[in-house]
């Protein structure tokens, strides 16, 4: 994943879809060109549905500039290590 964790990088979550949206266009209206929704796991189909609600819903000139795909290898609570599919996904104004 990129080393940019600014505050325009929005981390999805459990949380539902439009709470991601409303940050994301809370992010554009403060000026921002760009934002960066990342996920991990099961995260990664909302993560999708936000990008597509924020373009097709309430943005129609936001453009998906990058998708970066990856794996992140981690630790559960059994102390096995397990990989967990991450996305980073840039959105551009």
């Amino acid at each position: 994943m990129a080393e940019n964790s600014g505050d325009n990088v929005i981390f999805v979550g459990k949380k539902p879809p439009m709470a991601y949206v409303l940050a994301i266009i809370t992010q554009f209206n403060d000026g921002k060109k760009e934002v960066i929704l990342r996920a991990r796991g099961k995260s990664i189909s909302r993560a999708v549905d936000v990008a597509e609600i924020v373009r097709n819903k309430f943005f129609t000139d936001v453009k998906v500039r990058d998708i970066k795909i990856s794996t992140e290898e981690m630790t559960n609570q059994q102390g096995e290590k397990v990989n967990v599919s991450t996305i980073e996904i840039v959105l551009e104004r």
